[in-house]
């Protein structure tokens, strides 16, 4: 019993015309080794060069623990100055990352190293380029964006393995009701398939970054992460070009967001509970019809 899962497409580069017939309009995921050759970051991003630019910022940090049903989603679990964090996960393991950092707020120019890959696609939103940080050992909880962009992540200065799912698999997944994640009790990468049936068969990819490398997450694309050095990423985001996709993110962002945190903050530990016990039957139901 296990998951079935694939290797994620590899190119050196790609034409826009085979980018947009082969994976844009097909949701599929590709990794772009050569996409950041003539990127200044490739080189200049080095762990000394952020420190000398931020390291005198205050970051949230968050672990690998399960979230806190009293508490909102990605509730910081403490508090560093971004230099010593980064001398952190530089010197031993550590389950600490940053999530969604935008340090590109603080230091405008940083935008100059990042070159936007418009001639693959339209859409991107650059006001938004967003940073994430992690110690070996550090692991990103399963779940897809919830405002459904498409993402060009790329990963430096050490190594990232990565599980990617279809949203079609969202059920079988144990999708929380209201929320773009899983259920948070199984392990991506050692799952319980006798605690957890509804895994077993369940398709998706597999795919290890290193330094430079820029893997493209179509929209809704479900992604587990765990970092296997001390490193970091840039996703740059890009809106899809449908209209009812966009629709689908205002959607999203409405009830995923706005809605489940009300309700969550109003009930808390019950709602919490009524949702896990729900996410295991429509997980079972799904099974038992044989859906993805």
């Amino acid at each position: 019993m296990s998951f079935i899962l694939k290797p994620v497409d590899i190119v050196e580069n790609i034409t826009p015309e085979d980018f947009k017939k082969n994976y844009l309009k097909t949701k599929r995921p590709l990794v772009i080794r050569g996409l950041t050759k003539d990127w200044p970051a490739r080189e200049k991003w080095t762990t000394e060069y952020l420190k000398e630019i931020g390291g005198d910022l205050e970051v949230p940090l968050y672990d690998n623990s399960k979230a806190d049903p009293s508490k909102p989603i990605n509730a910081a679990t403490a508090h560093m100055k971004f230099g010593d964090y980064l001398d952190l996960i530089k010197r031993e393991p550590t389950e600490l990352r940053i999530f969604f950092f935008n340090l590109f707020k603080k230091v405008p120019s940083l935008i100059n190293d990042v070159k936007i890959p418009k001639d693959l696609m339209g859409g991107f939103i650059e006001s938004m380029p967003a940073m994430f940080f992690g110690g070996s050992n550090s692991v990103t909880f399963l779940h897809y964006d919830i405002d459904l962009p498409h993402i060009f992540h790329t990963h430096f200065g050490g190594r990232k393995h990565i599980v990617l799912f279809d949203n079609k698999w969202k059920d079988r997944l144990y999708c929380l009701p209201n929320a773009t994640y899983a259920l948070e009790d199984y392990d991506v990468a050692n799952p319980d398939f006798e605690k957890f049936p509804a895994l077993n068969g369940v398709e998706g990819y597999e795919v290890f970054l290193e330094h430079g490398d820029t893997l493209f997450m179509p929209t809704g694309m479900w992604h587990w992460m765990k970092y296997l050095d001390g490193s970091f990423s840039l996703s740059l985001r890009a809106w899809d070009q449908s209209i009812t996709r966009k629709v689908a993110s205002v959607w999203s962002l409405f009830t995923h967001g706005a809605i489940d945190s009300l309700i969550k903050m109003t009930f808390k530990e019950k709602y919490a509970h009524w949702r896990e016990k729900k996410a295991v039957k429509i997980a079972e139901k799904a099974l038992a019809n044989g859906k993805p």
